[in-house]
């Protein structure tokens, strides 16, 4: 939205369960005029948002303290939100496929993720120089050759690491 930094107030507001496997801190408050209806019925309200450095599928949620700001009445199944106006009943109605396209672009924000925590835990605990070695000599194999082969060392970080057999037939290109 192009705000600077220096028009947030502080807030040690925390997220959990947004970011899959973290925690996420709120980089501060900003209070923005919020307003529902068109020119002729309409609401405004200052209403403060916490700030936070994610991806998500939605620029801004509304929650409780919103609703009860404006005395809205969100209807979730039919996509509706009914505010009192000056001028009778403002009714915000979403499109439910847009619903629908943040519902996907969710999922798939958390799945990537829950990815990323899953590869930075599995660096953490696995012993990368144990993947290297074969985990039993090639001797052992079930796998026999039919034709001649010739060992090479193809793990050049490891020397102790296993050879490989290839065909000593294979074309050079």
């Amino acid at each position: 939205m192009g705000i600077p930094m220096s028009k947030f107030s502080e807030s040690n507001m925390q997220f959990h369960s947004v970011i899959p496997g973290k925690k996420a801190k709120s980089l501060g408050q900003i209070a923005l005029d919020v307003v529902f209806g068109d020119s002729k019925n309409y609401r405004k309200e200052k209403l403060t948002f916490e700030v936070v450095d994610f991806h998500s599928a939605y620029h801004a949620i509304l929650g409780r303290l919103a609703y009860a700001g404006f005395m809205a009445r969100p209807c979730y199944i039919y996509l509706k939100l009914k505010i009192p106006g000056p001028r009778g009943v403002i009714t915000v109605t979403r499109s439910r496929q847009r619903a629908e396209e943040c519902l996907q672009k969710g999922s798939k924000i958390a799945d990537e993720q829950m990815t990323a925590v899953e590869i930075e835990e599995y660096k953490k605990n696995a012993d990368l120089s144990d993947l290297l070695r074969a985990k039993k000599p090639a001797s052992e194999s079930a796998f026999q050759s039919a034709g001649e082969t010739k060992p090479i060392h193809i793990h050049l970080e490891d020397p102790n690491a296993a050879l490989t057999h290839i065909s000593t037939t294979l074309d050079s290109k």
